[in-house]
């Protein structure tokens, strides 16, 4: 990739900024819901919810951990959402940078960590979802917990086996380059060559022309 040239770079590049948004709107919706649920906190905790739509003990103390547990999984998820918003911009600094030989590594490791934030991320989203519903009462809890595992065994499970990629022959690589500039060379010097000789036929048959006319 760092090998190519800067505008042969856009499609990791678009990709790249893809991600940074999708993690930017997560992080943003991440810190909301912590702030409504901290202000939630904050309020009274005598409510209707806590009369009738919750079920099990309804104590302050339990019900504070709950809130707290929750508001903890969200500022997990947005601190990981940022750390992956970081990685992939520094990433795309590196890969834009016009004639440069940055090390494959450094991009490679920013790439990695980002993809390893992100994933913390999405995790951390899922358990606040069981988390949310744990307010509620252990039943609603149990049921999103044997719900969630199902969804991620179908998320994250790939039954299709990876592609193996064989490691890049940089002269395999450059032989191939230059049969495809000989190709390309030997055409030109056909093209080239038959354009002479046409000149030259073309050449010869105005001569004998004119020396036919003068004989004339």
């Amino acid at each position: 990739m760092l090998q190519l040239e800067a505008k042969d770079r856009s499609l990791a590049l678009t990709v790249i900024n893809g991600t940074v948004s999708a993690s930017t709107f997560l992080a943003t919706t991440s810190l909301a819901l912590s702030s409504l649920i901290g202000a939630w906190i904050g309020s009274s905790s005598h409510n209707i919810f806590t009369n009738i739509l919750i079920y099990g003990d309804t104590s302050t103390s339990v019900v504070s951990i709950k809130y707290i547990s929750l508001l903890i999984c969200f500022l997990l998820a947005y601190g990981s959402f940022v750390q992956c918003v970081r990685c992939y911009v520094h990433a795309n600094f590196l890969i834009s940078m016009p004639n440069t030989d940055v090390p494959v590594s450094y991009v490679q490791k920013s790439v990695l960590r980002g993809s390893l934030f992100w994933s913390v991320g999405l995790r951390a989203i899922y358990f606040a979802t069981t988390l949310l519903f744990w307010i509620f009462g252990p039943i609603p809890m149990f049921a999103a917990s044997v719900i969630m595992v199902m969804v991620l065994h179908i998320l994250d499970s790939n039954s299709t086996p990876l592609h193996q990629f064989g490691s890049a022959n940089h002269h395999n690589l450059f032989r191939k380059i230059g049969q495809e500039i000989t190709a390309v060379t030997r055409v030109i010097d056909h093209h080239e060559r038959s354009h002479e000789s046409r000149s030259n036929a073309s050449d010869v048959l105005g001569h004998d022309h004119r020396l036919q006319e003068r004989q004339g």
